[in-house]
């Protein structure tokens, strides 16, 4: 071959085999990024996170669109009616469709209803209580969720100016079970009470479902039988919609979630993203 025919041979062979190099790279930066997974997060527990009588809704509303928040708690309920009567098996479930998601966390609050003198709901604070929340975990764990344990809500009953918390040793047996099973917690039960017994009796029965009769107003009713007799007369189901205690309002709601979200951010900082601007 004449020199400038081969230099015009390979000269071609070159250009054919730069087009084909730089075809799949022209190709792979039009192509469209692949889309983010959406964040999952599941509350599980009871009236003080269900819907309209807690503190879930509210903290599901302080997420952006591309966080999937399911409030599945449910008024009434212990640490274990909600497994005994199927609720906990809707959990599992949707724990199939993990996959879909960046991360699946299923927040559990219980305490309110394990206490003494609820038949059917009331479960032993040293040998079943413990237990059942570390079975959620356990269950958790094993469908490559991530629980996080949140302590019970206090109750806004005071004593003069002092206010009561017979929900304290639910919140510790809660802290000891995240510590032994190694996962994120929440200790509400603390922070709580710390911001009820700050603000007083008469601001703290602002947050509740509705205002306090004039009657029981003008009486004292906080006192440690009185907190006692409210624990035991929570009924299962739906919140009361009369003024209590326990229960919260849209008050309330939004003031318990802005502190459950802050703590939550510090646990799982990967959700500050996540955020809506008006709850930052």
């Amino acid at each position: 071959m004449k020199p400038i025919l081969r230099t015009i041979a390979l000269t071609a062979i070159s250009a054919l085999v730069l087009c084909a190099c730089s075809q799949p790279r022209q190709a792979e930066s039009q192509a469209p990024a692949l889309a983010t997974k959406p964040t999952r997060i599941i509350l599980v527990g009871d009236s003080t996170m269900a819907p309209k009588s807690g503190y879930g809704d509210a903290l599901c509303q302080r997420f952006k669109p591309d966080v999937t928040c399911l409030n599945l708690a449910k008024g009434g309920r212990s640490s274990g009616s909600y497994r005994a009567e199927g609720s906990w098996e809707v959990v599992q479930k949707l724990m199939a469709s993990n996959a879909q998601f960046s991360q699946t966390l299923v927040l559990i609050q219980f305490g309110h209803n394990d206490q003494p003198g609820k038949p059917g709901r009331s479960t032993d604070l040293a040998t079943e209580f413990p237990v059942n929340m570390a079975g959620y975990v356990n269950d958790l764990q094993a469908a490559g969720a991530q629980a996080v344990l949140v302590t019970p809500l206090t109750r806004r009953s005071f004593k003069g100016t002092q206010l009561q918390n017979d929900l304290r040793p639910w919140a510790d047996a809660s802290i000891k079970v995240a510590a032994e099973k190694h996962v994120p917690m929440i200790d509400l039960n603390a922070i709580s009470y710390s911001s009820v017994q700050a603000m007083g009796e008469a601001e703290a029965d602002t947050l509740a479902m509705a205002p306090p009769p004039a009657a029981q107003a003008a009486v004292v009713t906080s006192t440690a039988s009185a907190t006692t007799d409210l624990a035991k007369t929570e009924r299962a189901g739906a919140a009361k919609s009369a003024f209590d205690r326990t229960h919260l309002g849209s008050k309330g709601a939004a003031h318990f979630s802005a502190m459950v979200l802050k703590e939550l951010l510090t646990v799982a900082p990967s959700l500050q993203t996540h955020v809506n601007a008006e709850s930052r």
